[in-house]
């Protein structure tokens, strides 16, 4: 399977050092089950110094090919996370 679409589409920013974690563990508290799956599990992996594009790329790409996140909904889902990591890392 390609994931082009969401390759591509998932962060167009960059993730410097950390910032505020209490602002991103704040905004992940709004986001819906599938964008607060990746969200935790990205956070998870980060650590200074890492893409966390990649980290997010990674782990929206695991949930899709278990079964846990359709391949249509994961583009949203992991741009709905990276919204709450980018004030993590910003």
């Amino acid at each position: 399977m390609k994931f082009t679409g969401l390759t591509a589409a998932l962060f167009l920013f960059s993730f410097p050092a950390l910032a505020d974690q209490k602002a991103a563990d704040a905004c992940a508290a709004r986001l819906p089950k599938n964008s607060a799956a990746i969200y935790s599990a990205s956070a998870a992996k980060y650590s200074p110094g890492s893409d966390m594009r990649d980290i997010v790329k990674g782990v929206a790409r695991g949930m899709v090919m278990s079964g846990a996140l359709g391949r249509d909904d994961a583009r949203p889902a992991a741009e709905a996370a990276g919204a709450c990591l980018k004030l993590m890392v910003n």
